[in-house]
């Protein structure tokens, strides 16, 4: 299927991503994550890229295999436990490390979107989130070679909070169950924890869709988010869908 704003393959759809682009891409933990058009990007040669992303992917996979390549420069991002090569560029001084608490991740990619440039938020009042202080990057030497800066805060109705900026990314990179030709996606569940908003963030949004339809075959009640935030849709076909953490218990006959 073609038209629209269809691309041919994840190649084409990633090829001018450049040097040092920012990316907002979608995904929660495993679930939902554009992983063909990660692997796309992979095959490129872009590197220094800034990624916001709820998490950065496991060892080998999801964005770990651009974190492995030594193709991201800088994170944002709310979790990053399940890594050891994100562990271990981030000791080491390799990669630059902005932590936020996740609703305010997801509200500055929100914001980003909708077009409101910053929000005053309670979440991290109190706290080095608002104070300044966390190790974004550290030295060979394991000293803190730069380290965030304060926040404004501003008391409303007896209460302080600390202002947070949008995000606006040169690009988002997402993944949807569903998506015709013009851009309007559905998502499945869990997947619609950070996908919607991360493609309100990108300034160009490329979706991949497991299933591609045209333009009047999904009941516009069912619109997830409407084709105005997407510029280019990559038919990717089923995802394999893997566990981040498989945890099994034996059975009642003593087996695995």
């Amino acid at each position: 299927m073609s038209g629209g704003k269809v691309v041919a393959g994840a190649a084409e759809a990633v090829a001018d991503i450049a040097d040092g682009a920012r990316l907002a891409v979608g995904g929660f933990g495993l679930s939902g994550i554009p992983d063909t058009l990660i692997t796309a990007l992979a095959e490129g040669d872009a590197t220094g890229l800034e990624v916001y992303s709820n998490n950065c992917g496991v060892d080998g996979h999801g964005l770990g295999v651009l974190l492995a390549a030594g193709r991201i420069s800088r994170v944002t991002a709310s979790y990053v436990g399940e890594n050891k090569e994100f562990a271990r560029q981030y000791l080491a001084g390799e990669l630059e490390v902005e932590l936020t608490p996740q609703g305010t991740l997801s509200e500055r990619l929100r914001a980003g979107g909708v077009g409101v440039p910053a929000f005053y938020t309670p979440a991290g009042v109190g706290t080095p989130i608002a104070d300044g202080g966390l190790p974004w990057r550290y030295a060979v030497d394991g000293s803190v070679a730069v380290a965030s800066p304060p926040k404004e805060t501003r008391e409303f109705d007896g209460v302080e909070y600390v202002l947070e900026k949008a995000i606006n990314a040169d690009f988002a990179l997402v993944h949807a169950a569903l998506g015709d030709t013009e851009g309007n996606l559905v998502f499945h569940k869990t997947a619609m924890n950070f996908n919607p908003l991360a493609a309100m963030a990108g300034r160009i949004t490329i979706a991949e869709v497991e299933r591609l339809v045209e333009p009047g075959q999904i009941d516009p009640e069912q619109v997830h988010l409407p084709g105005v935030f997407v510029q280019r849709v990559v038919h990717s076909g089923a995802q394999d869908k893997r566990i981040e953490k498989r945890t099994v218990r034996a059975s009642e006959e003593g087996g695995q």
